[in-house]
């Protein structure tokens, strides 16, 4: 099949790199054409903007930043939309809040295509291999189009309802593991003063019933940081951790949530970027809130 990908950053690379491996035609496009290179060097076509994505291709995936970029991408005067698109295939794969994606699914349907949003679970490896998790918003005619597909990205492809539902569950679902980044960092502030060497600590806590899956894919990161080597490329950056968390209290306070631990995570991360971490994984919260002294 002919799919476009346009948005290359970690993830839309690696669902680029994925498409070409089991069999697919891709054609992308990202504002910054540096990251093309990989994805090229793998037998992907690069067309100049947005709208020769959609021109070459039966189905288009988007993964970008935010609400700004997906408008751009989709209305701009070379968008996606920009040309015929009728009979086309949109698959929205960024995570935005969900008024976002419920604001642009009228506007695809408009052009006489289809819509389906599809934000994911995991990071850089997963997505590589096929094992993302995958929370589809769309009508049913065109989610059962779009599953086969999915299905190759997706361990799992959860249909969580109408387009705006995959965003909300989502968003939802990283929220805890957002928090307990901030928790960990203070945990840590505390277990340290114990004196153990960070490998056995870190085997504890995984051992713990305060572990979530998150820490035990990082561990051997997070003792790397502690230990202050080198702990790898970022799967999942600082930086972005504070576009999700303020996407997640918007949300939340529209619904009429109070959002108040949420809040206090964001205001941790948000700390990190301002000390130059921004570009970190966002595992390195353990790290540095662990080491930071109050400065009340």
């Amino acid at each position: 099949m002919q799919i476009g990908v346009a948005g290359l950053g970690a993830m839309g690379g690696n669902v680029a790199l994925r498409l070409m491996e089991v069999g697919h035609q891709v054609t992308v496009w990202n504002r910054t054409p540096d990251k093309t290179k990989p994805v090229a060097a793998a037998g992907a076509k690069v067309v100049a903007t947005p709208a020769a994505v959609a021109a070459a291709s039966e189905v288009v995936i988007t993964m970008l930043t935010d609400g700004a970029a997906i408008d751009a991408v989709y209305n701009g005067p070379n968008g996606l939309l920009s040309g015929g698109v009728k009979g086309k295939l949109f698959m929205e794969m960024s995570t935005v809040a969900p008024k976002v994606e419920i604001d642009l699914a009228p506007k695809v349907r408009a052009k006489g295509a289809a819509m389906v949003e599809c934000p994911v679970g995991g990071s850089t490896a997963p997505a590589r291999k096929g094992q993302l998790l995958g929370l589809m918003g769309a009508e049913p005619a065109d989610a059962a189009r779009a599953r086969p597909i999915l299905e190759q990205l997706c361990r799992k492809v959860e249909h969580c309802g109408p387009v705006g539902a995959g965003s909300a569950m989502k968003l939802a679902i990283n929220l805890p593991l957002m928090v307990a980044w901030q928790a960990y960092g203070e945990a840590f502030a505390i277990a340290r003063s114990v004196g153990w060497e960070p490998k056995r600590l870190l085997d504890l806590f995984v051992e713990s019933n305060g572990a979530n899956k998150a820490l035990g894919m990082r561990a051997d990161m997070i003792v790397k940081m502690l230990q202050g080597q080198d702990p790898g490329p970022t799967t999942f950056s600082i930086a972005n951790g504070v576009k999700d968390l303020r996407t997640m209290i918007a949300t939340g306070e529209a619904l009429g949530a109070d959002m108040i631990a949420t809040k206090a995570a964001l205001s941790g991360f948000e700390n990190a970027t301002a000390h130059g971490l921004g570009g970190e994984d966002g595992s390195r919260m353990t790290v540095y809130w662990s080491g930071k002294k109050n400065q009340s």
